[in-house]
């Protein structure tokens, strides 16, 4: 057996591609003995990947962009959320986006992740960062969740199918960012370059369960459903909603890839916002490596 280890944001939904490859031995067949690691902490994420800690991870695509634009190796390998299953969830007397002046929004990062999205979003309701409001980095959704609900945050996003939970518990739904941005690379699959060169064999069997798993989880509702429930503590009821929401709006892709159009979107928006000229004048074909992906998919046979 090899050993890998992989690091991922939180006890999150998004996770699911590595939980099922788990549950369903899609790893052990391959020869491989996966832990997954999982961190609060976004950035920390990321790091832990530049440090040698782990060998891939599924993080906050835009640290991709940032870690190439600062000369670094990381690749996005293959897709993860590629379309967003976010609401902007607001406490209950929050009823608009007008109500958002002088909140304080929590993000995952300042950086990177869900603070483009929130400032872009505002922008088009005529609130700007940060004169009109606060944002204030507190971590991943569940993070985000807790301070919600205590009152520390005034607003974030929500991912399914937390904001359903948010919804049913008394909170404000003040609408879905997928309405602006259909395709939004918002996490993906990652690797040091260098790493991936000197482990061929060893990431070629990876991709192949991590796209055996992307398969499966469009094919049979109730054992995701069983894997959530066990990964992730939420009811069943609302495991449901999540595997109906990213299966019928494709926000995990069935072929395990990222989305060209996707990583198009995150540098227009981040680019813009984030006031970075030279951005705007990349591609994701300067980010995305599909290669060994497309091995592993010859491999499965397509």
């Amino acid at each position: 057996m090899h050993e890998l280890t992989i690091g991922a944001v939180s006890r999150n939904y998004f996770n699911m591609p590595l939980w099922v490859a788990q549950h369903r031995g899609f790893f052990q067949t391959e020869g491989l003995s996966v832990r997954i690691e999982l961190i609060e902490g976004i950035d920390e994420v990321t790091q832990g990947l530049l440090s040698g800690d782990f060998q891939l991870i599924l993080g906050v695509t835009e640290h991709v962009i940032l870690d190439v634009e600062r000369g670094g190796r990381s690749k996005i390998i293959g897709g993860n959320v590629n379309r967003l299953p976010f609401s902007l969830i607001a406490r209950p007397h929050i009823r608009t986006y007008q109500d958002l002046r002088g909140a304080r929004i929590g993000v995952s990062s300042i950086e990177a992740g869900s603070s483009s999205l929130i400032m872009r979003l505002l922008e088009r309701e005529g609130l700007q960062n940060p004169e009109d409001y606060t944002l204030v980095a507190v971590g991943p959704i569940l993070a985000r969740w807790r301070m919600l609900q205590s009152g520390e945050i005034d607003a974030g996003l929500q991912g399914a199918p937390l904001n359903a939970i948010a919804v049913d518990a008394g909170f404000s739904d003040l609408g879905n960012p997928r309405d602006v941005f259909p395709d939004f690379q918002f996490t993906s699959l990652h690797v040091d370059g260098d790493w991936a060169g000197a482990n061929e064999a060893v990431l070629r069997a990876f991709l192949r369960a991590f796209l055996r798993a992307h398969r499966f989880f469009f094919t049979d509702k109730a054992a995701c459903t069983a894997i959530a429930v066990a990964e992730t503590g939420v009811e069943p009821r609302y495991a449901e909603r999540a595997w109906d929401e990213f299966t019928a709006d494709a926000i995990f892709p069935r072929d395990a890839r990222a989305s060209a159009a996707a990583v198009q979107t995150l540098i227009e928006v981040s680019g813009l916002i984030r006031r970075l000229p030279n951005r705007l004048k990349a591609s994701p074909a300067d980010y995305i490596d599909h290669s060994w992906l497309e091995m592993a998919e010859s491999d499965l046979g397509r």
